[in-house]
């Protein structure tokens, strides 16, 4: 069985904010941080937090939107997106990203883990998992469709851990020109792995969204398993 709780994080200015851990049923293993979309640690999120954990991890979802409101839980309907592109648009995303290292920090500190640490993110949550691999604090990095990314390039030097990188074919907000770019810009990463989704659309992991892609989400939770165990290696 997983168990599940929400803990105290240390901010990197001294104060807390809480992030949703799922241990794994054996009690220990490696780590994932595992970053929100803009709804929030919501149902869907803390149910991927468990479904790593029981593939073995200990995963903490931090609560990232915690500088303007605590524990921000979303549905997708319409009063609960713009809510969430509210709180997106006011975010401060460097801060979020210096928050979501400080959540590796504290990841690192448990007992219950047992290896390294990965930074996992969706939408949102990828650019912030992009941004925390450019601290240097996690060992590795999982960014599924990372929206601004390719507006953030400046960072690609300063990540130096291996990285994996999720885009859906069909995405109207990452289109395949802002793809190139962030290829290009890794181009000389030695473990940089870009894996597109032709016949899917931004969101294909969240089984709650229209644009969920069962196929596609496999596939890729298939390869995002099979880099961590590649790279998580206690």
């Amino acid at each position: 069985m997983v168990s599940t709780q929400w803990i105290d994080i240390p901010s990197p200015d001294g104060k807390t904010f809480d992030g949703y851990l799922a241990l794994p049923p054996t009690g220990s293993g490696p780590g994932i941080v595992l970053i929100q979309e803009i709804w929030g640690v919501n149902a869907h999120i803390r149910t991927v937090a468990e479904q790593y954990a029981l593939d073995g991890y200990v995963v903490l979802a931090p609560d990232v939107f915690w500088r303007q409101e605590r524990r921000v839980d979303l549905t997708y309907d319409e009063e609960g997106s713009a809510k969430a592109f509210k709180l997106m648009q006011a975010a401060d995303f460097a801060l979020a990203g210096e928050d979501v290292a400080a959540a590796v920090d504290c990841l690192r500190q448990r007992k219950e883990v047992s290896g390294k640490i990965a930074a996992m993110g969706y939408c949102m949550g990828g650019q912030l998992a992009y941004r925390a691999a450019a601290t240097g604090k996690p060992d590795a990095a999982v960014c599924y469709y990372g929206g601004g990314i390719h507006n953030n390039l400046d960072l690609a030097e300063r990540v130096r851990v291996p990285i994996l990188f999720h885009y859906a074919g069909l995405d109207k907000m990452i289109p395949a020109e802002a793809i190139s770019r962030v290829r290009e810009a890794f181009s000389d990463h030695p473990s940089a792995i870009f894996h597109e989704y032709a016949n899917a659309d931004h969101g294909f992991n969240c089984w709650a969204r229209p644009t969920y892609n069962q196929h596609a989400a496999a596939l890729a939770h298939g390869r995002s398993l099979q880099f961590l165990a590649e790279h998580l290696d206690a």
